[in-house]
């Protein structure tokens, strides 16, 4: 059942699988110090990839990746909403002994899963970090929803990425700027251009990895009218911290912006990243300063 373990952002990590009343769960989790950080990553990534995790090892926190619905082993049966996964999610750390958690971490598509946890299980969950996420703005627009449908959906997804992954190989510029085209604002040239040779080594490795299976024409029907008044903001009373940059194409700021002004003790972080990628951002290690130091900080006195 278990993978073979490596090490870094663009390798893939050993995964468990588990048994829940709610159904199978993949998982990965890496023990570290006595912390834990529960990470929802968004479209197209499961438990067996990490991407920006270094932040949480510094702290010395162990981390704990479910395979959202649909992704990597985690069939589209197991807790098929936000709502329904964080409540999967809150089962398997019955099973794993986590008591609490210092923060669940909301990455993009996985947003509303995090937020929904915080919302619904305030006894485990002490913190809330969204990163590029999807708040409660209407998200994606439709042509982006038929588009995504069509290339990522069940039938066609292992042909699509299997053309990104040879098109990686023998044109790596060419297939960086393809795929960050919706993922920026600026022209994708120049943030390929822009990018650090050990960061676009990281990113290629990254998306000749990632998978769509069944997740992500999932997450675009569980999100089809937007998250709108599913998305329990007023009911978090927890320490937030939302992260995002204006240069997103993926997650427009204005999500960010919603959910600073939704949640009730929220902390709205601008990066200065050129894409959704806020990790490949100049400004990344002074993010992850302050993301330290939220970790660090007590959850009570923000209320």
């Amino acid at each position: 059942m278990r993978r073979p373990l490596t090490h870094g952002d663009d390798e893939e990590r050993a995964t468990d699988v588990v048994e829940l009343a709610q159904g199978t769960v993949e998982y990965r989790l890496q023990h570290r110090g006595r912390a834990t950080v529960i990470v929802f990553y968004g479209g197209h990534m499961r438990a067996g990839l990490a991407l920006g995790e270094d932040v949480f090892a510094d702290a010395d926190c162990s981390v704990l990746v479910p395979s959202r619905p649909g992704y990597g082993r985690t069939p589209v049966s197991t807790g098929r909403s936000a709502t329904g996964f964080a409540d999967v999610t809150a089962a398997l750390c019955g099973r794993l002994g986590i008591a609490k958690v210092a923060a669940v971490v909301g990455v993009s598509g996985g947003g509303p899963t995090a937020v929904a946890m915080a919302a619904r299980h305030p006894e485990i969950v002490e913190r809330l970090i969204l990163q590029s996420a999807v708040g409660p703005l209407p998200w994606p627009d439709r042509r982006t929803r038929l588009g995504a449908q069509v290339i990522f959906g069940p039938v066609r997804e292992r042909a699509t990425w299997a053309l990104v992954r040879a098109l990686l190989v023998r044109a790596p510029d060419t297939a960086l700027r393809l795929l960050l085209r919706e993922l920026t604002t600026l022209p994708a040239a120049e943030v390929v251009a822009g990018l650090r040779p050990e960061d676009r080594a990281r990113l290629t490795a990254l998306f000749s990895r990632m998978r769509s299976g069944h997740g992500f024409v999932n997450d675009l029907r569980d999100l089809k009218a937007g998250p709108g008044p599913r998305l329990p903001l007023a009911d978090v009373t927890q320490p937030s911290l939302v992260i995002a940059s204006r240069r997103d194409g993926a997650v427009p700021f204005t999500h960010a912006q919603a959910l600073a002004a939704g949640l009730e003790h929220a902390e709205l972080l601008e990066s200065s990243a050129n894409s959704h990628f806020i990790w490949f951002g100049d400004d990344w290690p002074t993010v992850a300063t302050q993301i330290r130091g939220f970790l660090s900080a007590d959850p009570a006195s923000a209320s």
